[in-house]
């Protein structure tokens, strides 16, 4: 199971982390400052998913999901490799993790209810027909309850294939 970590910060620089030959230009290093000042890189690639397909600039207020399993290099700042970026506002959240049979999340941390209104879609932006349970999501979302787990009925559901 993969395990998500997140890291919350502004941008602050973005450069092309090319990896040469046919790959010049496919990567892009993204660095973001905490408000505590606390610095991290992330290297987006091909395979990096951005939440609204929106696109990063310096100052953007963003979240990077990695995979906290994955090998990285003993260096500071901190380099990941980013699963999932998305652009953040103090009224919309994102949540990247396994959601269960009961749609809770892998660190019992949200719980979801589904409504009509809720998107539901591949990473293609394409229309998702199947079981939502089970499965790794990416959950965007304006309010929750307080209780433990959290409650929410999100606004756009991403199933990670």
């Amino acid at each position: 199971m993969v395990k998500f970590q997140s890291f919350t910060g502004r941008v602050t620089m973005i450069n092309d982390a090319g990896a040469g030959g046919n790959h010049d230009g496919c990567y892009t290093l993204i660095a973001i400052s905490s408000v505590e000042g606390q610095i991290v890189n992330f290297v987006a690639g091909p395979d990096t998913y951005f939440v609204d397909h929106k696109m990063i600039r310096i100052g953007d207020r963003i979240t990077g999901f990695y995979d906290a399993d994955q090998p990285t290099p003993l260096i500071y700042p901190p380099q990941y490799r980013a699963v999932v970026i998305a652009v953040t506002s103090p009224s919309n959240f994102v949540k990247v993790d396994y959601f269960n049979e009961k749609l809770v999340s892998s660190d019992g941390q949200l719980k979801l209810n589904i409504s009509p209104a809720t998107a539901v879609l591949l990473e293609n932006g394409q229309q998702f027909t199947g079981n939502l349970t089970n499965r790794y999501l990416i959950v965007s979302y304006r309010a929750s309850t307080k209780s433990i787990p959290a409650q929410t009925t999100p606004t756009q559901i991403v199933v990670m294939c």
